[in-house]
C-alpha cells in the first residue's frame, strides 16, 4: 500500500509511544501532524528531526480535557494540513485511583481524555476529512483484566475498546477502525526500567517489549485494508493470563 504523500494526525505524539509512531510513519513518507498539550519543546524537536530527515511535519497544541477540544483539534488540523488520511489516538493520562479513593473528577478527566476525545476526534475525522481512511486507537493489555490501582483509567480504556468495535461498524465501509494494546513496553512517567523488570513474570514470554514493536503493529493496521474492529495485543501474551490483582 503506497504511503508516501499521505498525512496522519497523532495525538500525544511529542513523547513516548506517540513519538515512536510519528517517527515510524514519517519513515514511510507520511506527513505528520504532531499534537501536544504541555510538551511544546519535545513536539518542536520531533518536528524538526522529521524535517531534517526529509519528511514533513507540523505541530498543534490542544487540551483534550476541554469539552469541544477534539472537534477544535480536528478542524484546525485540517486547516493546517489540507487533509488527513490517518488518525492515531495515542494521547492518554495514567493517574492513580482506586475503588476507595476515586472521585467524580477522576472519572471525568480520564473519560474525557482517554475515551471521549478519541470518539469525537474520530467522528469529526470521518465527517470533515475527505481523505479519511483509517483510525488506530491505543488501548492497554489490562483491559481484559483489572488494574485496581488505576480504576478510572482502566474503565476509560475499556470504554475506548468498546468504541473501537462500535465505530468500526458505524464507519464501514469507508473507514477502518482498529486498536493496539501494548503491555510491558515503557514504564509509567516517573518510573524506571526497574518497574518493567520487576513485572517480566506477568507475561508468558517473560520479556519486555519495544516501542518499535508497538509502532510496527500500528503501521500494520494502517496498511492492511482488510482489517477492521481488531485489537492487536503487543504484550508478550499478558492478555492470556487472566486476573493478576495488584500487578
Amino acid at each position: 500500500m503506497p504511503l508516501k504523500g499521505k498525512t496522519a494526525l497523532i495525538t500525544g505524539s511529542a513523547k513516548r509511544i506517540g513519538r515512536s509512531c510519528a517517527l515510524r510513519l514519517a519513515r514511510e513518507g507520511i506527513s505528520i501532524l504532531i499534537h501536544y498539550n504541555n510538551s511544546e519543546t519535545e513536539a518542536e524537536e520531533l518536528a524538526e528531526s522529521i524535517r531534517l530527515a526529509g519528511g514533513k511535519a507540523w505541530t498543534i497544541c490542544q487540551d483534550l480535557s476541554e469539552k469541544g477540544g477534539a472537534e477544535s483539534l480536528m478542524e484546525r488540523g485540517l486547516n493546517i494540513t489540507g487533509g488527513l488520511d490517518y488518525l492515531v489516538n495515542s494521547a492518554s493520562i495514567f493517574p492513580k485511583s482506586s475503588y476507595e479513593d476515586v472521585t467524580p473528577e477522576n472519572f471525568e478527566e480520564n473519560l474525557q481524555i482517554n475515551a471521549l476525545s478519541p470518539f469525537f476526534l474520530t467522528r469529526s475525522f470521518a465527517a470533515m476529512s475527505k481523505n479519511a481512511e483509517c483510525v488506530v486507537n491505543f488501548l492497554d493489555t489490562r483491559i481484559v483484566d483489572y488494574d485496581r490501582e488505576h480504576l478510572a483509567y482502566h474503565l476509560s480504556k475499556k470504554m475506548l475498546f468498546s468504541m473501537t468495535r462500535i465505530l468500526s461498524q458505524e464507519l464501514a465501509p469507508r473507514l477502518r477502525v482498529n486498536a493496539v494494546a501494548p503491555g510491558l513496553v515503557i514504564p509509567p512517567p516517573g518510573m524506571t526500567e526497574e518497574y518493567l523488570k520487576e513485572r517480566i513474570h506477568t507475561n508468558p514470554l517473560q520479556k519486555i517489549g519495544t516501542l518499535t514493536q508497538v509502532s510496527d503493529s500500528m503501521l500494520f493496521l494502517i496498511t492492511n485494508t482488510f482489517i477492521t474492529g481488531q485489537v492487536i495485543f503487543v504484550d508478550g501474551g499478558r492478555h492470556l493470563k487472566g486476573s493478576f490483582y495488584g500487578l
